[in-house]
């Protein structure tokens, strides 16, 4: 995969504002040296686990807040259940979440109120491990 390619990076939460804040965060390009992101938006679990199955994620960020189904839970499960689970990003609210994140397995973990660059910086290292990841595979 070049950086001329795209990756899809799954975006989950019950909360529109949410959504729209994450995509902004990311942009069309979160680093330089990454492919452009193609942004697919969820607000239910039924659809998280429809993206997961069909194996065309590359990156998801996960809202530990989403109701009814949190993000954490979300995780753990993609991580037991998904075939080459891609990288996981959870967004926590609260500091005292960070030990529920562990549980989950997520991949990178990002405080709310959600600081544009951190978030930027998070999804480009999973892209790039989920691309490494890919290079090892082939």
């Amino acid at each position: 995969m070049s950086t001329d390619d795209k990756m899809r990076v799954l975006v989950y939460s019950d909360d529109a504002a949410t959504r729209e804040k994450v995509r902004q965060a990311i942009g069309r390009r979160p680093a330089a040296d990454v492919p452009l992101v193609e942004i697919v938006e969820c607000a239910t679990h039924a659809k998280v686990v429809q993206h997961f199955d069909s194996g065309e994620i590359d990156v998801a960020v996960l809202d530990a807040e989403a109701q009814p189904a949190g993000g954490m839970g979300v995780a753990r499960q993609a991580k037991d259940e998904v075939y080459d689970c891609p990288p996981i990003c959870l967004l926590i609210a609260r500091r005292d979440d960070r030990w529920l994140a562990e549980w989950s397995r997520a991949d990178a973990v990002v405080p709310q109120p959600i600081d544009p660059v951190t978030l930027a910086d998070a999804i480009a290292g999973l892209m790039r491990r989920r691309l490494s990841g890919r290079l090892t595979a082939h």
